[in-house]
């Protein structure tokens, strides 16, 4: 008796049990962004990878169902590590495929600043940046500012990748 006991009390238990509950897509009702990058790499090659930050904040906001335009967007990088030896006229071959990035964004109204700080240290002048680079006085001045306007603060973290997705799936 013990034995059919134990069989229908494992069947009863085991069809109690809900199924597991899935996720669910959820479409957070988005304003257009005032979003601000700091951009303070310690390689120039890294800022590739920063850009795909930018990529992924406007990309979406200009996707169904927020189908904002680039004018809707307000978006400042700020730039002051050594990424800024990437928009110097002089590196242009050097980081063609970074600069036509850049380029395209200021195109879509990005505002790509460079720390004039950070151009001294680099021995740059105004004249050596690339035509859609504005050269502000201070970086953290310019982070300051652009916070107080309202702008939230986004600052790319860039890693190495050393374990494909694969192998931690």
């Amino acid at each position: 008796m013990k034995p059919i006991l134990l069989v229908l009390m494992g069947l009863w238990l085991g069809l109690s049990v809900p199924a597991q509950a899935a996720g669910k897509w959820v479409a957070t009702p988005y304003a257009p962004a005032k979003v601000m990058f700091e951009f303070y790499l310690d390689d120039p090659q890294k800022i590739g990878s920063a850009l795909y930050w930018v990529r992924s904040l406007m990309n979406p906001l200009q996707a169904a169902p927020y189908s904002y335009s680039p004018e809707d967007l307000s978006i400042v990088v700020v730039i002051h590590g050594t990424e800024i030896v990437t928009v110097a006229k002089k590196n242009e071959e050097k980081y063609q495929e970074a600069v036509e990035r850049m380029r395209y964004y200021a195109d879509l109204g990005v505002s790509f600043k460079v720390c004039g700080q950070a151009a001294e240290d680099f021995g740059y002048a105004v004249e050596d940046f690339q035509d859609f680079v504005e050269v502000v006085p201070n970086a953290m001045t310019e982070l300051a500012h652009w916070q107080q306007q309202g702008y939230a603060l986004i600052i790319p973290q860039i890693m190495s990748k050393t374990i494909d997705i694969e192998s931690i799936r």
